[in-house]
């Protein structure tokens, strides 16, 4: 309290200062302190406040706060802390003359203390700031849990059965989803998949994998390499249009060299249009790309445009399954201008929740086409089945003996 007390009180004195200086310096003439000087006077008591009462009572509200701290041990009898004010002498009244100015060497001397003073004064408010938005940021967050919990206890009463659909709620499942669900509807009916490479209608399969920054792109592209290219003895051909990250270019070089499988890296649209016509007779076409951040999609769009007028891409947009809802469905907003027709889920290992998985697919009629489980190359990715990803949402709910049951049935009753 005492910080903040002196604080104000020398940052509201800093200010009267500068302006008497700036009134000084702009006036019609320009006066020296011939030979007056500032007098200072300094005043004890038991606390700061007593000490600038006292002060002000005597002096007026024209003196200058210069200082404020503990007595020293010589004068520690007269009180606890010492206030130094300094006052200016008055002078001879003038015919016409102008009102006394402070010169600018009288404050040269607390211009310290006046900087501390300021930067104290702004901590403290800084401060306060932070905690005050901290607190608003809490109360928020509380006031959207409740709202939440309170949607969803209205809900409940109004589904067939609650407790499948508080279950597909912890599990993070879309509410409408999940009253389908709970209401009877089998929930694979809502799951699509399609573990395939390339379009049915083209000649070849040309793979392209688009995402964001460290979704694991170029893993998940390898292994699909590997597995169904190299295993399945096809011909195929590995391009890279990740020119931004240099290393990242030449680790994917580096591993298609290990597997056996050619690579090549690209600059423009033109010069991957000629890439592919040079390869036409391989099998399957792996591209590769950029992850774009997202402020960065402008620099995508050349590749975009491209991708739209070739009929043969298979586009997966790659995402990692940690995503939270809201920012999975931002991501995919994004990458609407590659024209993705499948999604594929990288860091499987790394939550527990995958509601927002198949609720995305299944809003967006986009179906899941590969899961990656892990690094290995080219072990941990496997395809999407309505199966693995119901037992996924099913280990991710509070009854997950209850809703696999209820997930069984349902598989028996489309079957």
């Amino acid at each position: 309290m005492l910080k903040g007390l002196l604080a104000k009180q020398t940052v509201a004195n800093a200010v009267a200062a500068k302006a008497a200086v700036a009134k000084a310096m702009t006036g019609e003439t320009q006066e020296t302190a011939k030979s007056s000087s500032m007098k200072l006077k300094s005043y004890f008591s038991a606390t700061v406040e007593a000490a600038l009462e006292l002060a002000r009572r005597e002096l007026g509200g024209d003196a200058l706060l210069v200082n404020a701290r503990p007595s020293t041990p010589e004068t520690r009898s007269l009180g606890a802390f010492e206030v130094v004010f300094g006052v200016m002498p008055a002078r001879p009244e003038q015919k016409d003359a102008e009102p006394y100015r402070p010169a600018r060497a009288l404050l040269a001397a607390p211009e310290a203390e006046l900087h501390d003073a300021e930067r104290l004064a702004q901590s403290a408010l800084d401060l306060a700031l932070t905690r005050d938005v901290a607190g608003l940021r809490n109360e928020i967050e509380r006031m959207a849990y409740s709202l939440r919990a309170m949607q969803s206890s209205h809900a409940v009463t109004l589904v067939r059965n609650p407790a499948i659909y508080t279950s597909l709620l912890e599990a993070e499942l879309d509410p409408e989803l999940a009253r389908q669900v709970a209401d009877g509807a089998p929930l694979e009916g809502l799951i699509e998949v399609d573990p395939t490479l390339g379009r049915p209608e083209a000649a070849r399969a040309v793979v392209m994998l688009v995402g964001p920054p460290g979704a694991g792109k170029t893993t998940a592209l390898i292994k699909l390499a590997a597995r169904y290219g190299l295993s399945g003895r096809k011909p195929c051909h590995i391009i890279s249009t990740d020119v931004q990250r240099v290393a990242a270019a030449e680790q994917l070089r580096t591993l298609a060299a290990i597997l056996g499988i050619g690579c090549t890296i690209v600059e423009t649209a033109i010069s991957l249009e000629q890439v592919l016509e040079e390869h036409r007779a391989k099998e399957m076409i792996f591209v590769d790309t950029p992850g774009l951040a997202r402020d960065e999609m402008q620099e995508g769009a050349e590749l975009a445009r491209f991708t739209a007028s070739h009929s043969e891409f298979d586009t997966h947009l790659v995402l990692p399954a940690w995503l939270k809802p809201f920012d999975l469905a931002a991501v995919i907003d994004r990458y609407q201008m590659f024209a993705p027709r499948k999604l594929l889920f990288t860091r499987i290992d790394e939550t527990s929740r995958f509601g927002a998985l198949i609720s995305e697919s299944a809003k967006r009629s986009l179906p899941v086409s590969f899961l990656a489980t892990g690094q290995q190359i080219p072990d941990d990715l496997e395809p999407a089945s309505k199966t693995r990803l119901g037992r996924l949402l099913a280990s991710a709910s509070s009854a997950p003996m209850m809703l696999s049951r209820t997930l069984s049935k349902s598989r028996g009753a489309s079957a």
